[in-house]
């Protein structure tokens, strides 16, 4: 999609924006087509500072010029932007989102707190975009606020995998091991003696976030709510000595037994309304299969499609599911920062925003 003669981009504010998810937001954002980083907010220490001052920038380049003048405002300050994306930590979103969602504003979350809520979207574009219709039964929906999630970043990749297979033949059963990259953890993230030429077999509340989340979003809307989708999920997550990019070893049950080259097309034609509405984020194929014997990996495989792309590789028959494959995803493009933008695009595409 490209932006209409004579039309303004959407002012947008970031929550979050001195951290590394609010970071890659603010470089995400720069010469973007639709939006435009109008606010910066983040914590007390960096209140009133320039960005550029206030940020240890740790993105490869510099603080994009766009953001370097603009001075960082406080978390629950008024802001003036219609749109927000928020890396915020759960500790403080809890509060902050539902604060600015109450004053009219539509936040983009990527926090746990509010994706398991019956009227939250968690959204991933190409998947359920129906579901923004949730918005309509938030209380903030009123004053023109709302609150939008983003899926954890493993399952962000594991639902785009699925749903082409949910859709074409329905899942019965899952298996899922995960390599999760360090920048998973945040800055600076995993001690480095933890870290190097270690695997940690642990991480805080994952599990369970891997095994319940799918569900919501291969759920069928109603009524009432989302009606989940009915399939069990099997998780075990390791933190792994990588920078960027989850790795995942899925193991899938069936129904109809499929050939591995339907399974194969189901997952290589798969595109979803941000392909359909041309939004700029969104590659033409969202899923990426390679025939490589040793593909995907993510010194060579994260990056594809600008961090947007879900490359699966290792497609083969398995002996007690029925298919099994190996997935990477970008666990801060695609699984977090890139994941956000992408649902502001689709919200400014639906009408959702003011004066699209």
């Amino acid at each position: 999609m490209t932006q209409a003669s004579g039309a303004k981009k959407v002012p947008v504010a970031v929550l979050g924006a001195t951290g590394a998810v609010g970071q890659r937001m603010v470089s995400l954002l720069s010469g973007h087509p639709l939006l435009s980083l109008a606010e910066v907010a983040a914590s007390e220490r960096s209140q009133g500072k320039r960005y550029a001052d206030a940020t240890r920038w740790i993105l490869p380049g510099d603080v994009p010029e766009e953001a370097r003048g603009l001075v960082v405002k406080g978390v629950e300050d008024e802001l003036a932007s219609p749109v927000v994306l928020s890396a915020l930590d759960a500790a403080v979103a809890d509060t902050v989102e539902p604060l600015q969602a109450g004053r009219g504003r539509l936040v983009v979350s990527n926090t746990k707190s509010f994706r398991m809520k019956a009227d939250v979207p968690l959204l991933i574009p190409e998947v359920n975009a129906d579901h923004l219709a949730l918005l309509d039964r938030q209380s903030w929906h009123a004053s023109g606020g709302g609150i939008v999630t983003n899926p954890n970043c493993v399952v962000v990749g594991l639902a785009m995998a699925l749903a082409p297979l949910h859709r074409a033949f329905g899942v019965e059963a899952v298996c899922v091991t995960t390599m999760q990259a360090l920048s998973g953890a945040g800055y600076p993230g995993v001690p480095s003696l933890d870290a190097l030429g270690n695997v940690i077999p642990f991480i805080e509340g994952e599990e369970e976030k891997v095994a319940q989340e799918p569900g919501k979003i291969l759920g069928t809307l109603t009524a009432e709510g989302v009606e989940p989708a009915p399939f069990p999920i099997s998780v075990s997550v390791n933190r792994v000595p990588v920078r960027d990019g989850h790795t995942e070893s899925v193991f899938v049950k069936l129904a109809g037994k499929p050939s591995l080259a339907d399974v194969r097309h189901a997952l290589e034609s798969f595109s979803g309304e941000p392909q359909r509405l041309g939004l700029p984020s969104a590659p033409p194929r969202p899923i990426a299969v390679r025939d490589e014997r040793d593909r995907p990996q993510p010194a060579r495989d994260v990056e594809a499609g600008h961090g947007m792309v879900v490359t699966v590789g290792r497609l083969r028959p398995d002996p007690v599911y029925d298919v099994r494959f190996t997935l990477l995803v970008h666990n801060t493009v695609r699984g977090a920062a890139g994941a956000a933008l992408l649902n502001a695009e689709l919200l400014s595409a639906t009408g959702r925003l003011p004066g699209r």
